[in-house]
């Protein structure tokens, strides 16, 4: 890929009561990152401007009539609808998740007809998106149906990668969920993701336990030996990955065992985001990993008790455009050399 071609950002607005609007136009209010990227807004631009006003910003918004139409050097906005909203901050809000739907719908077109490169949401309220129309508990969910693929929450950062085997599941039914068949496919998602969207060559997967301590020889539940224990060594032995596991999750973070691996694999939500927000929060990014089209977000919900007060941090939502543009240059250098094997040799003589 070009180093000088500009990535087109596509970004969905989030909930306008929430903080999304402020880290969004806090991001794009330092000019150096119209030299990185071409950033695309799918919201409104009258309702962004109420925005930039309240927060004393001096964002310059160039109003594109389509998606196609987007302009580099600018901070292009699509008008994902006409009608206004008042905006009560830290308030839930149905007509706001609306809005926050719409403009998450508007940008995925954008990113299926690749109007836009790659695209990072803000945060949403999964309260009031719920529709008859739209009754996902979440973005990953969405896309999972909307791009039509099996993908996973992966959270990533410089320190540290998790992915999960179950995401929005009670963990009363965590157990249940999970299958050699469900294993075997998120492994298989994340290994190809760090390969094609990370550039390592030979990834190395650490598999948490379901059961307190790995089940303890069956002692605190069987799961462990009897689901995850023979798959890792399936996949070990027929896939030839380089999958370890299962491990107790309660010392595997605090002893620094993370870093012997390039990714995590949690069997349940908090079991792998407690210590990835712990360990990364503020430059934590949530990335949606198996997918054929890129999709980022900050590591951080919607904020209410601080929405419209101008105190919020915009350095995750950074990070997440910031990892968006990293992943789509990856990847594109991964489909050039694997389409040209000379090239890979001729890297590696480069290198040498």
């Amino acid at each position: 890929m070009s180093e000088t071609k500009k990535v087109k950002v596509g970004i969905s607005i989030g909930d306008l009561n929430g903080i999304g609007p402020e880290i969004v136009l806090k991001t794009f209010e330092d000019p150096r990152m119209m030299e990185l990227c071409t950033p695309v807004i799918f919201a409104n631009v009258k309702m962004l401007s109420f925005f930039k006003k309240h927060f004393g910003l001096e964002n310059r918004f160039f109003t594109a009539p389509h998606s196609e139409k987007v302009v580099d050097g600018k901070l292009n906005v699509v008008n994902a609808w006409k009608s206004n909203f008042k905006v009560n901050f830290g308030e839930e809000d149905k007509v706001a998740g609306k809005y926050a739907v719409r403009s998450i719908e508007v940008a995925t077109q954008a990113l299926i007809k690749k109007h836009i490169d790659v695209l990072v949401t803000a945060p949403i309220n999964k309260n009031s998106i719920q529709s008859e129309e739209f009754k996902f508990p979440g973005h990953t969910d969405y896309f999972a149906q909307a791009l039509k693929g099996d993908n996973m929450m992966f959270m990533v950062s410089d320190k540290i990668r998790v992915g999960l085997l179950t995401d929005h599941v009670p963990v009363k039914d965590v157990a249940n969920h999970i299958t050699p068949e469900l294993i075997e496919k998120k492994v298989g998602i994340m290994s190809a993701s760090l390969r094609k969207d990370f550039g390592i060559r030979k990834p190395k997967i650490a598999v948490l336990g379901i059961n307190p301590h790995s089940g303890d020889n069956g002692v605190i539940g069987d799961e462990d030996d009897r689901i995850l224990k023979p798959t890792i060594h399936k996949i070990n032995d027929m896939q030839g990955e380089l999958v370890f596991g299962p491990y107790a999750a309660d010392s595997f973070f605090g002893s620094k065992n993370h870093e012997n691996f390039d990714a995590v694999l949690a069997a349940y939500h908090d079991q792998g985001l407690i210590p990835f927000k712990t360990l990364s929060f503020g430059k934590g990014v949530n990335y949606t990993a198996g997918m054929n089209r890129i999709r980022t977000s900050p590591d951080h919900g919607t904020a209410f008790d601080i929405a419209g007060k101008g105190e919020a941090d915009h350095s995750s939502f950074a990070e997440a455009v910031f990892k968006a543009i990293e992943i789509f240059k990856n990847r594109m250098d991964y489909i050039a050399i694997t389409k040209n094997p000379l090239e890979i040799q001729k890297r590696h003589r480069s290198k040498g």
